[in-house]
């Protein structure tokens, strides 16, 4: 690889180096040279700043070719700190990371449907979060707050958490950003993961609506308006169902967990031994336990779900030649092993370049939670990797 020069305090080349040692877990200067095509003075720089900057350390020496023992460096995951707020339909959920997205807290609050938190409530959580994980102050790097993308005549619940950014900033003394829970998901699986940021990542999150999120080179693709990754209105019927997004046989229709629920309850069996009376969630729940614990109807809905959330992921990946998936989101905490075998099939038969790759499909180890963890992703990210990508106006 042609070396290349990059200043050493240029936010592009930090990043390339963060990334390559976040996906590495160790690795030396010399490997770090081979993998970025840097030169080794600007290695040593960036790699000094870093180390200067706690944001990464020494761990050690191995033997190399030459015989002498070559230093390993990582990411030192205590030295900073994420929190990230998810407004789920019914809880908020408080999630702090270490520099190597990394769980080190997390806690649930129930919340009303569409109810948006006031400056004054969400500073006090946010400081009785951080004090009782003993988090010192200067050591967090923000707060992100994520929230469903807007949905055609309902409050826009990101647009509403976006206008308190500003006073929640200066009452808390952190930065505050603002994203959609199906983008931090992708970005907190890619960084938890360590997915190299030469894989073309895609992340697809099941609930209540469908979302997805891509992170190329490392980066969140966010579009035009941030606003990339509405899978759940990629039709799969062009005069299917309607949608409230104005399109006809939206796949949000057909397999979000709310599709799923309403199929249930219009099963007449289904509907005699379940209990699907209550809140969507505790209903998707049970028709997910039932399933996993061989009811035959309860898998046939789910089943069909996979199928419906299968035919738009194919068209996703033929568009973007994705290599790499995660499923995750609530819809999958419970069975998600249905929809991943289902689309593992079905990929395999359809997608357009599966004659010169495979595509991987795996599932989150954390799906509840995945957005919650993806919102500090945010914040570790902006800080100690700048350069990837603009933040919303607003």
């Amino acid at each position: 690889m042609a070396r290349r020069e990059s200043p050493a305090a240029g936010p592009g080349s930090r990043a390339l180096i963060v990334d390559v040692i976040r996906s590495a877990a160790t690795i030396s200067r010399g490997e770090l040279a081979d993998l970025t095509g840097l030169t080794q003075p600007s290695i040593s720089n960036i790699v000094r700043d870093l180390i200067a900057d706690g944001i990464i350390h020494e761990i050690g020496s191995t033997d190399s070719a030459q015989g002498r023992p070559r230093k390993l460096i990582a990411i030192n995951p205590a030295n900073r700190f994420g929190i990230g707020f998810h407004f789920g339909p019914e809880t908020v959920t408080c999630v702090a990371i270490d520099l190597t997205g990394g769980v080190i807290g997390r806690e649930a609050l129930p919340r009303l449907p569409d109810e948006i938190w006031p400056v004054d409530r969400l500073a006090e959580r946010f400081d009785d979060f951080t004090a009782g994980l003993d988090l010192p102050r200067d050591r967090i790097e923000g707060l992100a707050i994520v929230a469903p993308a807007a949905v055609p005549g309902r409050p826009d619940a990101t647009a509403g958490l976006t206008g308190l950014r500003a006073e929640l900033t200066a009452r808390i003394g952190v930065p505050v950003l603002v994203e959609n829970d199906s983008a931090a998901a992708a970005l907190g699986e890619f960084w938890s993961r360590r997915v190299a940021r030469e894989q073309a990542f895609g992340c697809i999150y099941l609930a209540d609506g469908i979302g997805a999120g891509f992170v190329f080179g490392g980066a969140l693709f966010r579009g035009a308006s941030f606003g990339a990754g509405e899978l759940g209105h990629v039709s799969i019927h062009h005069d299917g169902r309607p949608c409230p997004c104005g399109n006809r046989g939206c796949v949000q229709q057909y397999a979000s967990t709310q599709a799923t629920v309403i199929a249930a309850r219009e099963h007449p069996g289904l509907r005699a031994r379940l209990a699907l009376q209550g809140s969507d969630s505790g209903a998707y729940d049970a028709i997910a336990r039932a399933a996993v614990n061989g009811d035959p109807d309860a898998y046939e809905v789910l089943d069909q779900a996979a199928e419906f959330l299968s035919v738009a992921v194919t068209s996703m990946v033929n568009l973007l030649d994705l290599g790499r998936l995660v499923l995750t989101g609530p819809g999958v905490a419970v069975a998600g092993s249905i929809y991943a075998r289902h689309m593992r099939t079905h990929l395999a038969r359809t997608a357009h370049n599966r004659e010169r790759h495979r595509v991987s499909v795996e599932l989150s180890a954390q799906p509840r939670d995945a957005a919650g963890i993806g919102a500090a992703v945010l914040m570790v990210q902006a800080s100690i990797a700048p350069g990837h990508t603009p933040e919303p106006a607003g």
